[in-house]
């Protein structure tokens, strides 16, 4: 299938409802110290809602279902399993963030797959156009859900991808089937300090109320603070929002995002990185300031967290075979900010023969 232009696949990215103030966000998203804001006429009033699959929202490439389970419930997990172009050279596997979801990684499948590789995106379960079940969340499951669709492709062994959250699901996958990831890159990864020391924990009704109160507006200052060089075309993914919040099943849309927010802040992964053997690339975006449960953190813990420059650093020393790529006025999604940088870092690395 041939790709859209940058712009368009820009628009296809998912953000999932994710208790914006309460959960992954920078210092520029504070709405505890913002005035309060002259309303704003939405900009997508007119827009068609979505529902709890995002059945009416298109994806780059054809999806896949994958039937599984998660905690004991039947579960849905759609995928993009795109082909090599040419010659194949491996497989690589893409793990997509809390606040988006496989389509996202457009010009990423398509850079990959000119040379070479066969992609697989999934929407993890509880994202995107996956089942979205009422159960506790945990990255193990996730990733074990993950490999039983690479056995069931008959893959053995693959790359990953991963940013933000889905630098967390990449840790525990690398973590519990060494085996399978040949190289491991951690994209901006969520995860590189531990949030459970700092971040009081949260009752599911408090975060719910705060999901809820959402704004189009609230949702843009957000996105803003995840791309610090804002673009037109990230416009769209405050669309994406707008039309899930506006469809019938977003209360069920945000009580799943308040429970993988509690995946997040329950399941520590920075312990796991001495332990990763696989060659690891790490990508940073030096601008990245984001800080997980920024609002209910106090504030002199607040000082210390996010600062990704440095996360990079420390996350390079603690694993046994890493490489760090800083990358300068860039934020927390580097691949949607900088695509052909961010491609021609990443084929540096998968192309090594190490």
């Amino acid at each position: 299938m041939m790709m859209k232009p940058l712009l368009k696949t820009l628009a296809l990215a998912i953000v999932l409802p994710v208790l914006l103030a309460a959960c992954a966000s920078s210092e520029k998203a504070n709405p505890e110290k913002a005035s309060t804001p002259t309303p704003v006429a939405s900009l997508y009033s007119n827009a068609t809602p979505l529902d709890l699959r995002l059945s009416a929202w298109p994806y780059p490439y054809p999806l896949k279902e994958f039937k599984t389970s998660l905690q004991g419930q039947p579960a849905s997990m759609m995928y993009m399993d795109v082909p090599a172009v040419g010659k194949q050279k491996g497989a690589v596997l893409l793990f997509h963030g809390k606040n988006f979801s496989s389509d996202y990684w457009a010009s990423t499948i398509a850079g990959l797959t000119q040379a070479g590789y066969r992609v697989i995106a999934p929407d993890q379960i509880g994202f995107g156009k996956s089942s979205k079940p009422d159960v506790a969340y945990h990255f193990d499951d996730l990733a074990a859900n993950t490999q039983a669709l690479l056995k069931s492709l008959k893959i053995n062994q693959v790359s990953v991808i991963a940013n933000s959250m889905g630098g967390m699901v990449g840790i525990r996958f690398a973590r519990l089937y060494p085996k399978t990831v040949q190289k491991l890159v951690l994209e901006n990864p969520l995860g590189l300090e531990d949030y459970s020391k700092d971040v009081p924990p949260q009752q599911n009704d408090t975060l719910l109320k705060l999901e809820m109160a959402q704004t189009e507006t609230s949702y843009r200052n957000f996105l803003k603070s995840y791309f610090p060089n804002w673009q037109p075309a990230y416009e769209q993914f405050v669309e994406i929002y707008v039309r899930i919040q506006k469809g019938p099943d977003y209360p069920a849309y945000a009580r799943t995002s308040v429970l993988t927010y509690q995946m997040i802040a329950e399941k520590p992964v920075v312990n796991d990185l001495p332990q990763l053997k696989m060659p690891v690339l790490l990508v940073i975006g030096q601008k990245d300031r984001t800080v997980f449960g920024r609002r209910f953190a106090p504030p002199e813990a607040v000082k210390s967290l996010g600062n990704f420059p440095e996360l990079g650093r420390k996350a390079q020393a603690a694993i046994p075979n890493a490489k760090l790529v800083p990358i300068d006025n860039v934020g927390h999604v580097p691949h949607v900010e900088v695509p052909e940088l961010f491609m021609k870092t990443v084929l540096e690395f998968l192309n090594a023969k190490n």
